[in-house]
């Protein structure tokens, strides 16, 4: 726990689930954390744990030096914090909200105009994960505002700063959301390629995990052909890529369960 030489004010504005292990996070670490929320009664469990509940959103980003966003969208941050560009002035806001990097460069623009602190996140775990050893987040911004407040930030899990720029840890975020779900889609696709042979997407699942999970060791492998593609060696020919997905495609067009991931695939993956 923070002793009370090292607390810090903080306000977390917008108690959804995620908003809500948020503050709990912080409690637990010994801050002094302040809530909002529109539904007042979401703050009642964090107010017995000793938060405390401002009457508006302005009032409690006022109450703090760390002002913690994780609200719905960018338009719902837009509508707290502009109007309290005042209160704002000199402190640090960490905007959790998900938004697209060029929102999150748009907010940081309107950040340095009105002379306030700006890290944007992404948050790379479910609110069950926070404070785990499983969750970590990325942040982008203000640097300086970054390092003074690491410490409170790394209590939601590690804390991995991407760059200055705003949309940065936006673009990682969505990056790795989009790997997610690309995987996702690939393992529905095969149980219902499974399913048409007598198997069982969930014998599937227990095959393709670990197989997955030592093939994420290859990333290391493939990064190279991004980061400096004019001399990078492929460990396999693009031939070899292209027939093994004209090949999947096939299995999946004789299962009846036809689908465009593969083509797509094929288009995306032409140097690998």
């Amino acid at each position: 726990m923070t002793n009370s030489a090292t607390a810090q004010r903080v306000s977390v504005i917008g108690l959804g689930a995620m908003g809500t292990a948020l503050a709990q996070a912080l409690l637990a670490g010994g801050h002094q954390v302040t809530v909002w929320n529109r539904t007042a009664a979401r703050a009642e469990a964090l107010v017995a744990e000793g938060a405390v509940l401002a009457a508006t959103s302005a009032e409690a980003m006022a109450a703090a030096d760390l002002v913690i966003l994780c609200v719905l969208d960018d338009p719902a941050v837009r509508e707290h914090i502009e109007p309290a560009a005042a209160q704002l002035r000199g402190r640090t806001v960490v905007n959790l909200t998900t938004t697209t990097p060029e929102q999150a460069r748009s907010l940081g623009a309107w950040a340095l105009a009105n002379e306030v602190d700006l890290i944007d996140g992404g948050i790379m775990a479910v609110p069950s994960m926070i404070g785990g050893p499983a969750a970590f987040v990325l942040y982008s911004g203000a640097t300086a505002a970054f390092d003074r407040f690491r410490a409170v930030l790394e209590l939601f899990g590690r804390a991995e700063f991407v760059g200055a720029d705003f949309g940065a840890a936006a673009m990682y975020d969505l990056a790795i959301l989009g790997g997610m779900y690309s995987m996702f889609a690939g393992f529905q696709q095969g149980g219902k390629m499974v399913r048409t042979t007598g198997g069982t997407a969930a014998h599937l699942a227990t095959l393709m995990a670990p197989f997955l999970q030592a093939m994420t060791t290859m990333f290391a492998q493939y990064a190279p052909g991004i980061d400096d593609p004019d001399n990078y060696v492929p460990e396999q020919s693009a031939e070899f890529t292209a027939s093994a997905l004209g090949t999947i495609d096939k299995a999946a067009a004789e299962s009846g369960t036809h689908t465009e991931l593969f083509g797509v695939l094929l288009r995306a993956l032409p140097g690998i």
